[in-house]
């Protein structure tokens, strides 16, 4: 029998019975589909259970339940905060900032600072899940923290704080422009692309020659292609063209499979 006509119960029967992660998702996704007391009430008791698993379960329930708007938000969101005061498990403490970067619309001052808390947790997980969680919050606090993150020694976390400063934020400051500056040579490439389109969203020229120069090392994607077109400078094309040369010669799957972007790139910014 389809997943979809199961009742809530027993999906939340299989979840809180298995053993492995295997449809641990699956079993949640169609929960989250369900936005009804039942379903919320159910999720709410085992996000306020003792035991870490069900907790787990409850909170990640309650975090995507319904959409625009979810069910019972507000309540949702200060259950999590109210978890938070003394939890020290790991493994909860990421759910619950996982949650919370599904419902962060609408934090308050107090709940950001809370939030901010965690950013030298020890664990990554906490780390990176506090960064999903306060992207795309147009406070000072919290993007003073993303800055942080930013220069972490995970490269997960670095790479996505640099993509919420650089890309979810539109904020423009001397700040964020060093911290973007930073990660222009980060091991991660990525997280390099990240912080160069970063600085083209905010038209700083200096990125002008360090785009010329991945275009010349044949280090180039779809990060570097957005920039490009953000900075839409014409002296880019006999780089972009001279790579598209490459590719097509190229008998490598992966450089050929630019050949599209490339030519798109090129006849935009010939416009």
């Amino acid at each position: 029998m389809s997943r979809k006509k199961w009742t809530s119960e027993k999906i939340f029967t299989r979840l809180l019975k298995n053993k492995t992660q295997k449809t641990f998702w699956d079993n949640v996704g169609e929960l989250r589909k369900r936005p009804n007391k039942e379903v919320y009430n159910r999720a709410f008791k085992l996000a306020n259970s003792e035991s870490e698993k069900d907790k787990i379960i409850g909170i990640y329930v309650l975090a995507q339940l319904g959409f625009d708007p979810r069910f019972e938000q507000n309540k949702t969101v200060d259950l999590y905060f109210k978890l938070l005061e003394n939890e020290k498990s790991p493994k909860v403490i990421s759910a619950i900032l996982s949650s919370i970067s599904h419902n962060n619309e609408n934090l308050n001052e107090n709940q950001i600072s809370k939030l901010i808390e965690y950013k030298t947790h020890n664990f990554a997980d906490v780390r990176f899940e506090l960064t999903l969680a306060i992207s795309c919050l147009e406070n000072e606090n919290a993007i003073k923290t993303l800055i942080e993150l930013s220069s972490d020694k995970d490269s997960d976390i670095r790479n996505w704080a640099t993509f919420g400063i650089g890309r979810q934020l539109e904020n423009d400051t001397e700040d964020i422009r060093n911290a973007l500056w930073n990660r222009i040579n980060d091991s991660n490439f990525e997280t390099k692309s990240e912080a160069i389109v970063g600085l083209a969203n905010r038209l700083d020229r200096r990125i002008k020659e360090v785009i010329i120069s991945e275009l010349k090392n044949g280090d180039y994607g779809t990060l570097l292609f957005e920039a490009i077109l953000k900075l839409n400078d014409k002296e880019f094309l006999p780089y972009l063209s001279e790579n598209l040369k490459i590719a097509e010669k190229d008998n490598d799957n992966i450089k050929n499979g630019w050949v599209l972007a490339l030519e798109e790139t090129i006849n935009e910014l010939k416009k």
